[in-house]
């Protein structure tokens, strides 16, 4: 499967960077293929979630397009907010 990023998703890393936040494109290219779960975002976008520690996970906001995956943008979240 391939995956490619947005320039918006490619900023994202260098915006959380600045926030002392370091995730590496291969963790957001794992969560987007072995994902723990995935659920129907808006406009036809999926989300995948995995996650980082015992308290955060990652979400990645990504669209299907001829059998590749393209990441819109992605961020850490906190699991309480994000979990059931």
């Amino acid at each position: 499967m391939k995956v490619k990023f947005t320039k918006h998703a490619l900023l994202k890393f260098e915006i959380l960077k600045q926030h002392k936040c370091l995730i590496s494109k291969s963790k957001v290219i794992d969560a987007v293929k072995n994902p723990q779960k995935i659920l129907d975002g808006q406009k036809s976008r999926k989300i995948a979630q995995k996650d980082l520690d015992d308290t955060h996970l990652l979400r990645v906001i990504y669209e299907e397009e001829s059998g590749c995956k393209i990441i819109v943008t992605f961020y850490p979240g906190r699991k309480k907010f994000y979990e059931t």
